[in-house]
C-alpha cells in the first residue's frame, strides 16, 4: 500500500521502506531532458557518434529512462487503479499502456542501434536513419515526461489530499 505525504510517496512493505519524492521524480525528468538535449545536439555530428564519451552518455540516458519508468510503474498506479472514479482509473491504465510502449520502443531502438550487449558502442551504418530514429525516441520520452508532470503527478497528489 502507498502512503502519500506533501513531499512524495512512501512505499511501505514488509521487506523495504523507500521514499519516492516528487522532487526526485522531477530531478529524474530534468536529467533525462538534459541528456536528450545534449545527445540530440552531439549526435547530429556523425564523428561524435563513435566517441566513447557520447556512447556512454547515450547508455546513461537509456538507463535513466528505464529506471524512471520502473519507478513510476512501481509507485504511481496502485491508488489510481483502486479509485472508484472511472476517469482516474482510465488515466492510470493509459499511463501503464504508454509505459509498455515506451519500453518497447526503447528496447527496439537499442536492439537496432546498440546490438552488442555490455558494450557501450552505437552501431550506426546510416546516420540519417539513426538521427530520425533517435529524434523520434527523444520526442516520445520527452512527451511522456511532460504528460507525467502535467497529468499524472497532480492526479496522484490530489488523491492524497
Amino acid at each position: 500500500m502507498l502512503f502519500h505525504n506533501q513531499a512524495g510517496i512512501l512505499k511501505n512493505s514488509p521487506w523495504e521502506q523507500e521514499m519516492i519524492t516528487y522532487k526526485e521524480l522531477h530531478e529524474q525528468n530534468h536529467r533525462i531532458t538534459e541528456l536528450s538535449n545534449v545527445l540530440r545536439y552531439l549526435l547530429k555530428d556523425r564523428s561524435m557518434c563513435d566517441t566513447q564519451s557520447c556512447c556512454e552518455l547515450f547508455h546513461n540516458y537509456v538507463s535513466l529512462v528505464q529506471e524512471h519508468m520502473d519507478t513510476v510503474d512501481k509507485n504511481m498506479y496502485r491508488d489510481l487503479l483502486g479509485s472508484k472514479d472511472e476517469k482516474t482509473n482510465n488515466v492510470a491504465k493509459n499511463f501503464m499502456s504508454g509505459s509498455v510502449e515506451v519500453k518497447k520502443i526503447l528496447k527496439s531502438f537499442t536492439k537496432q542501434w546498440c546490438p552488442v550487449k555490455n558494450n557501450n558502442a552505437l552501431k550506426i551504418k546510416d546516420h540519417e536513419q539513426f538521427l530520425g530514429s533517435i529524434d523520434k525516441l527523444f520526442d516520445i520520452v520527452l512527451q511522456r515526461i511532460q504528460d507525467e508532470t502535467e497529468h499524472l503527478y497532480p492526479l496522484v497528489r490530489s488523491m492524497a489530499a
